[in-house]
């Protein structure tokens, strides 16, 4: 028997993976912009330095490889963020009726399981943004930004007719 009830509506998953590339692609802008370099090195970096999550500082020593992987779980991670929010609103829709408001909050919530769950069960550890109390300021805006872009798409996911 189904867990989701026989009225919930129907989900458009091109919106989950449109919105989860808008999040991803503003992520990358904003890491790249504040970490990294903008020239191929820089481009290649911000995604090794993804990968470290599963390879570990090996992934330095990667190459594109290392990076192609870090770009994968990038964006399959940011299509994630959107999907989670869409199923979770699918049951209870009135997580969809302030989308600003609740897309803010959905990014405070983003940006704390990345950082105090997810960055500590994988092989980066502690965040190294920590050392920097600015960097994290500006991270957990961009997060909120991106919650609320998880919250519009999740909502295009869901509209009925």
């Amino acid at each position: 028997m189904s867990s989701v009830r026989p009225h919930a509506p129907r989900i458009l998953w091109i919106s989950v993976v449109i919105g989860g590339l808008l999040v991803a692609l503003g992520d990358f802008i904003f890491a790249t912009t504040l970490w990294f370099s903008w020239d191929a090195e820089g481009l290649k970096r911000v995604f090794q330095t993804i990968a470290v999550g599963v390879l570990g500082q090996a992934s330095y020593a990667g190459g594109m490889q290392s990076a192609a992987l870090g770009a994968v779980l990038h964006v399959l991670m940011a299509i994630a963020f959107v999907a989670i929010y869409t199923l979770v609103a699918r049951r209870h829709p009135s997580l969809l009726a302030r989308p600003v408001v609740l897309g803010l909050l959905y990014g405070v919530v983003l940006y704390v399981v990345m950082n105090f769950v997810v960055m500590p069960l994988s092989r980066v550890g502690r965040s190294p943004s920590f050392a920097h109390p600015d960097w994290i300021s500006y991270s957990i805006l961009a997060h909120m930004l991106f919650g609320v872009i998880c919250v519009v798409f999740a909502r295009m996911a869901l509209r009925r007719g």
